[in-house]
């Protein structure tokens, strides 16, 4: 087994990273591997299963886990999910225990089960070629994510407040709102007059605290194909519609009039109306494109699935909250 370790990520500290490395050690043949630059990731996934290593084990956030997914594509080396960064989308979508040693002990007990169905092929989207495991996004979305990576020191201790104001920054100062950014061409029909657009490999989108958005229920990993989501305004007013419908089961959120949702796509063009538009994959800011081209590569991961149901949350109980 290798351990791909993003020391940078929010939830890894250094007594963190000694307890995981000891625990995984006592039961495998370790390898730990620290990631040194971005794209590191995917160069030490890729040389770990040019090495045969059966488990590729991942502590870091959503774009870690991204790289090293586009590390691992196509290859029989199974990832794993060890959620270190601020959100963990992906993490939380598998259902991995929410603390990064909890979730190590349910990896070892994962694999410790000789008739546990524990890995399993899955498909990934692209965007121009990368792969991405849970969306990508193009428009104003890209754009938020672009501001928030330029304040990345500060994400790593108040990610959510970050986020937030980096959305409103966005949207007064640093994304034009005035006409529609891009065109969505699929099988399923054009959409001409887009200013936002989620592309969805899974569901939940992401996650606000313990509150899932839910923008495409039904999409799975499991399915052979993407869904699209396309805002056709960036009005203040649909956009807390569309997050209140989301953050409740997603279902109405296509009943929106200012939303188009593309269900079971095998892929999508986007194209610049005026110019090239923002787009990012994972959380990930990819930059600016004329063209962007969107698609869906069914069972090209071997990922594992943690036993037993998704945990909780992390709320506590009342009567702990009176003790405290």
């Amino acid at each position: 087994m290798s351990l791909i370790v993003n020391v940078s990520a929010s939830a890894v500290t250094p007594r963190v990273r000694v307890v995981i490395a000891q625990s995984l050690a006592a039961e495998h043949d370790l390898e730990v591997l620290q990631t040194a630059a971005p794209g590191h990731a995917t160069e030490l996934a890729a040389e770990a299963a040019a090495d045969g290593r059966e488990v590729v084990a991942v502590l870091g956030g959503d774009g870690t886990l991204n790289e090293a997914a586009n590390g691992l594509a196509g290859t029989a080396t199974t990832l794993a999910v060890l959620p270190g960064g601020s959100t963990n989308v992906m993490a939380r979508t598998l259902g991995v225990k929410p603390d990064p040693v909890d979730a190590t002990m349910q990896l070892i007990d994962t694999l410790r089960d000789p008739q546990a169905a524990w890995r399993r092929r899955v498909g990934l989207g692209s965007v121009n070629g990368r792969y991405f495991l849970f969306h990508a996004s193009v428009g104003f979305d890209a754009a938020i994510v672009d501001r928030v990576e330029r304040r990345s020191g500060l994400k790593r201790y108040a990610s959510h407040p970050v986020f937030f104001l980096a959305a409103l920054s966005t949207w007064f100062r640093h994304y034009d709102r005035r006409s529609p950014r891009f065109r969505v061409k699929a099988s399923a029909g054009d959409v001409e007059d887009a200013y936002m657009a989620v592309f969805l490999n899974s569901n939940p989108y992401t996650y606000f605290g313990n509150r899932p958005l839910n923008l495409a229920p039904g999409t799975d990993l499991a399915g052979n194909a993407l869904s699209a989501v396309v805002f056709r305004t960036l009005a203040l007013r649909s956009l807390f519609n569309v997050a209140g419908r989301a953050m409740a089961s997603g279902r109405r959120v296509a009943r929106h009039p200012r939303i188009t949702t593309l269900p079971d796509q095998a892929g999508f063009l986007v194209e610049g109306r005026a110019g090239p538009v923002p787009h990012q994959c994972d959380g990930e800011y990819l930059g600016e494109a004329d063209h962007i081209d969107i698609a869906h590569h069914p069972g090209v991961l071997s990922l594992l699935t943690p036993l037993g149901p998704p945990p909780p949350g992390p709320r506590r109980s009342r009567w702990l909250r009176r003790r405290r």
